[in-house]
């Protein structure tokens, strides 16, 4: 296995399901980064992993990757919202979870 399918693979094992709630406090230090749907969170974890700041600063630019805004956040605590997370530190990425029908 190469080195990046085990960093890929560790990360994968880091993520996890939190309520918003729980995420308040890293919220407010401003280390929340959210992660718009269709992408990978794994994969835009490895990017941020290995410091591939060109394509962070793209996928910021285009609004793919971007801080929790406040509106995003008061929403997201009023519906008790869940969120796939994982730590690339110091920051914390979160994506919504899709909605189970």
């Amino acid at each position: 296995m190469t080195d990046i399918n085990i960093l890929r693979n560790k990360i994968n094992l880091e993520t996890a399901a939190y309520p918003w709630s729980e995420l308040l406090r890293h919220f407010a230090s401003g280390t929340v980064l959210v992660v718009k749907p269709g992408l990978d969170l794994v994969e835009v974890a490895l990017l941020m992993a290995q410091d591939h700041a060109d394509e962070i600063a793209a996928l910021l630019g285009e609004g793919y990757l971007a801080k929790v805004s406040d509106e995003q956040a008061q929403a997201w605590l009023e519906q008790d919202a869940q969120h796939w997370t994982v730590v690339v530190k110091p920051w914390i990425l979160v994506q919504e979870r899709e909605k189970q029908a």
